[in-house]
């Protein structure tokens, strides 16, 4: 039967939708002959899938778990798979059956790609051929989501925090040494660059830096059982060392949103998708040449989906991009969306053919390597609990305004 179906094809009106928004689409048949076809049918999914192995017991075995999202079906052709009746025949030629789905308004977490989980939106097509292997097609599509809007009031009030050196040692220090650091807002759009003042009182005899870090935390929860299983991903997504201050120096730094952008990289997951968590802290340190790096503070940080704006004025105008290659969300291309590859989970050949990206909100930018420190590139991977690590409810309770 196959062989006389010769194109078999899913289209959207385009790749990525927002909640609440129509998904529109249209399934294409070309068949060379009149085909017995009961129904051509298409489903929506939305899923979170997380998987990984554990040790139990002296055994190796596979922990899973799904959330939907979304499960719907229209029938675009034909009957129900349930319908009595005589099977109708699709007449031969090219047929372009149109669909439409209406997204929901509810919150729906943003298409994510890694290698312990993902969230992927999908149309499966399946044309019902009686006493034959039915067809299948799969169409993925991104969501863009969830709603986080740099505007909204709790983003636009600033951070402050400081903190001043206890350290005492004669041979390097002859003064206090403090520093004090203001995020002037908390959620940023990608391609938008963080505002972060600093200012470094410097009362000893060595050389002293600011230090800046964004750190991507991802959280995979599996929920059965007694108490469940999780697992932690931290990425260290840029660390940028600001100008010397010298001894017996007070110095302000007012300009270093010039050196900081948000990479594109997925927004801020909390409290959406059960399985999958993701959020990310700025972190403001100090290097000393002599006694190393101290006075750390740590501001909460929002990836959003709607950048900030400047009132009566127009909004950028967004692009859509893959995620950097150093963060969850791009390092990883799942096997089953490359051609013809041995999956090693990394994309080196500039030729390589990849069916399907997620994309993620950004605003028009030129990319800005931020890393400026030897050794900054760095990842870990570990069980939940890990040491000096704060989850993300411990971030959010904490007042950074003084320390």
């Amino acid at each position: 039967m196959m062989d006389y179906v010769r194109k078999f094809d899913i289209e959207l009106e385009k790749e990525h939708y927002y909640a609440g928004e129509k998904l529109k689409g249209w399934v294409i048949i070309d068949n060379s002959e009149n085909l017995k076809v009961r129904g051509v049918r298409v489903f929506l999914r939305g899923k979170a899938h997380v998987e990984w192995r554990i040790t139990r017991g002296g055994e190796r075995r596979t922990v899973k778990e799904d959330q939907y999202f979304m499960d719907e079906k229209a029938v675009v052709w034909g009957k129900d798979k349930n319908d009595d009746g005589c099977i109708p025949i699709m007449p031969r030629g090219d047929h372009k059956f149109p669909f439409e789905f209406q997204l929901p308004e509810s919150a729906l977490p943003c298409s994510f790609e890694s290698k312990i989980g993902t969230i992927r939106y999908y149309l499966r097509v399946i044309i019902d051929i009686p006493y034959a292997s039915p067809p299948q097609g799969l169409k993925y599509f991104t969501i863009i989501g969830p709603h986080i809007d740099c505007m909204d009031e709790r983003y636009l009030s600033p951070v402050s925090a400081s903190q001043q050196s206890k350290k005492c040692c004669l041979c390097c220090m002859i003064g206090p040494i403090s520093l004090e650091a203001t995020l002037e807002r908390s959620a940023y759009c990608c391609g938008e660059n963080v505002k972060v003042k600093c200012e470094i009182q410097n009362g000893s005899d060595q050389n002293v830096w600011v230090i800046c870090r964004l750190v991507q935390h991802v959280e995979y929860h599996i929920n059965k059982g007694v108490l469940g299983l999780s697992k932690e991903m931290s990425h260290k997504v840029w660390e940028f060392k600001g100008p010397t201050v010298g001894p017996h120096t007070t110095q302000s730094f007012h300009d270093l949103h010039k050196h900081l952008q948000v990479p594109v990289m997925p927004p801020t997951l909390a409290e959406i998708c059960r399985l999958i968590e993701l959020y990310y802290v700025l972190k403001v340190s100090l290097g000393m040449e002599k006694s190393g790096e101290d006075l750390c503070m740590e501001f909460p940080l929002d990836v959003a989906t709607v950048p900030f704006r400047i009132s009566n004025s127009p909004g950028p105008e967004l692009t859509y991009e893959v995620a950097a290659d150093n963060v969850e969300g791009g390092l990883y291309i799942s096997p089953e969306f490359q051609l013809g590859q041995v999956y090693d989970g990394t994309i080196e050949n500039e030729e390589d053919i990849i069916l399907y990206r997620p994309v993620y909100v950004c605003v028009p930018h030129e990319p800005l390597n931020v890393t400026n420190m030897n050794n900054a590139h760095g990842s870990t991977s570990s069980p939940r609990l890990v040491s000096g690590h704060k989850s993300r409810k411990e971030l959010t309770s904490e007042k950074c305004t003084s320390i």
